[in-house]
């Protein structure tokens, strides 16, 4: 059970069972049922929240100017009259399928306007979204679905040479939950453009949602190898957004570039919800392609994004080379793989106008650091300025160290997850003072200043998503030929991390490509078959046994450097 599970309620909260938008539906119980709403460790920051769903905000924004457009993809540029017009009419068609405010609608998907829409009328229902990266194949998602109790799933039919929804009739077949499958520019009557047209001319109604209940669970890899699920409300995404905005100088009215998936932390924040917490016009990009970005940019007037670090590396070469220096942007927010200090100078050196910095964060602590914007040498050599969240920094007994030494990173604030779906990964992660613990070693300095030194977590970060280690190891070892399998993070050029995987042979050692197909027919994601393998006949060890990675990722870092 978590730590504050018998804390008195503060003023006004309420249990999820009071909260009518927050669980249950036709979908039965669902994981966090156990969750006090809201929790312990967020309700010192209850002050710092508005208390507004994006249902609220949608109609403030379309009463302000309904002809703004706020939504841009390859398909369509989308009012947000239109966008709200077409949010209403999506949830009341999918109100008279059977959906049930609590109930949990699972999108896999690219960065397409369909998925802005979906959201919004999620929230105008009181659906609970589950955004899954589309990189995610059936081992993966089969998992999520199942967790969460999703009673539909959205999907693409095919992208990418993958189709999707064969993958969800497969599934839907072998979840319970699972009652409806509906595609995304697809054909036949479950898919999204029908039942935006059915929806039309129904009454339109609004469910009454409690903007500090469970709004969305995000699944995040985690060392156990099973994804965690995240769970955030209306209030902490919110809050993140409005204040690293007003942070950073982002205006209502400015245009953002959005290359990072919606269905990722960042994507789903600044892609699917700032145009309604902030006024922003948003551009979705389907696939990152730097050449395309400097075209979608300098035709519509773009201000800034927040993106992974390769992003910025390949803008700025690409500039360079189109002999353009792009004077609208002004701000690119970059973490998520690791940042060199020089990639800071030498974007700025391609730009007129831009202001790159590092920020830290994860999906439960959302943005721990909004980075310095104004301070060249502390934007490219720190992870950030902590702003509105509470840090500590500790040593392995959980006491504070002394400032610039290093420890993990704990931190505590008002755009914190409310918790894991689970109760017990909860009270595992969050202190009994309410501190979320990273994993992240790293230090801080006087001045807010926190750099990152390393990871006690056992996670691999390829081009800013996070890849488990023990999940990869965990299908290796089935193969006959593989006596035992640890995975590791490599340098990668490109992406900052790439895997490596270690392996003992049970006899003969197999061939690299029978490993690779082994972990590609296993389910899993193509991203996450190891992109070199070492032979070896045992691991460095502790005293008591445990295998020293560290020394893994350092033979590793050291081959590849010689």
């Amino acid at each position: 059970m978590n730590s504050y599970e018998n804390d008195e309620p503060h003023s006004g909260g309420t249990t999820v069972e009071a909260t009518g938008a927050a669980h249950g539906g036709a979908g039965g119980t669902k994981p966090w049922d156990w969750l006090m709403i809201p929790p312990a460790h967020l309700r010192p920051f209850a002050d710092a929240w508005r208390g507004l769903t994006i249902a609220d905000l949608a109609e403030r924004r379309v009463a302000e100017d309904p002809e703004f457009v706020a939504m841009i993809d390859d398909k369509r540029a989308l009012t947000r009259r239109e966008w709200l017009a077409d949010a209403h009419a999506l949830a009341s068609a999918m109100r008279a399928r059977g959906l049930q405010a609590g109930d949990v609608v699972a999108f896999q998907v690219p960065n397409w306007h369909e998925a802005a829409v979906l959201n919004l009328a999620c929230a105008i229902a009181g659906f609970i979204v589950n955004p899954i990266v589309p990189i995610y194949r059936d081992a993966e998602v089969r998992q999520m679905l199942r967790d969460c109790g999703a009673r539909a799933f959205f999907t693409c039919t095919e992208f990418r040479r993958f189709d999707f929804s064969q993958m969800a009739q497969r599934l839907r077949n072998e979840l319970a939950d699972l009652a409806f499958t509906f595609t995304i520019r697809g054909s036949g009557p479950d898919n999204f453009a029908a039942l935006v047209d059915e929806g039309r001319g129904m009454p339109q109604q609004r469910a009454a949602i409690d903007p500090n209940g469970v709004k969305m669970v995000l699944y995040t890899s985690g060392t156990t190898g099973l994804p965690k699920g995240v769970l955030h409300s209306h209030n902490t995404i919110e809050h993140i957004l409005r204040t690293s905005y007003e942070h950073w100088g982002v205006a209502a009215g400015d245009a953002i570039i959005m290359p990072s998936p919606v269905t990722h932390i960042s994507g789903y924040a600044n892609g699917l919800e700032s145009p309604l917490v902030s006024g922003t016009s948003v551009i979705l990009m389907e696939a990152w392609n730097a050449d395309e970005a400097i075209r979608l940019i300098e035709k519509h007037g773009v201000t800034g994004t927040v993106a992974a670090t390769p992003f910025l590396v390949e803008l700025a070469d690409a500039a360079r080379d189109a002999g353009t220096r792009l004077p609208t942007m002004r701000w690119f927010a970059c973490g998520g793989a690791a940042v060199p200090p020089d990639l800071i100078p030498c974007a700025h050196e391609a730009f007129d106008n831009l202001n790159a910095f590092r920020v830290f964060g994860a999906s439960e602590v959302p943005l721990v650091t909004y980075g310095w914007p104004q301070d060249e040498t502390l934007a490219a050599t720190t992870d950030g300025q902590v702003v509105t969240y509470d840090v500590r920094v500790v040593d392995e007994a959980g006491r504070d160290v002394p400032a610039g030494t290093e420890g993990e990173i704990l931190a505590r604030g008002a755009s914190m997850m409310l918790g894991y779906a689970d109760a017990d990964q909860t009270a595992a992660a969050i202190t009994r003072d309410g501190y979320f613990q990273t994993g992240d070693l790293g230090n801080i300095e006087a001045n807010g200043a926190i750099t990152i030194t390393g990871r006690k977590k056992d996670l691999i970060i390829r081009g800013g998503e996070n890849i488990s280690a023990v999940e990869i190891e965990d299908v290796l070892r089935t193969h006959p030929q593989v006596r035992d399998a640890s995975v590791v993070a490599m340098p990668h050029e490109r992406l900052g991390e790439g895997v490596c995987a270690y392996i003992i042979s049970a006899g003969p050692p197999a061939s690299v490509e029978a490993l690779c197909r082994h972990v590609q027919d296993s389910g899993l994601a193509k991203q996450k078959t190891p992109e070199r393998f070492e032979f070896v006949d045992d691991y460095p060890r502790t005293a008591s046994g445990k295998i020293r990675k560290d020394m893994l990722r350092a033979d590793v870092r050291e081959k590849l450097e010689g």
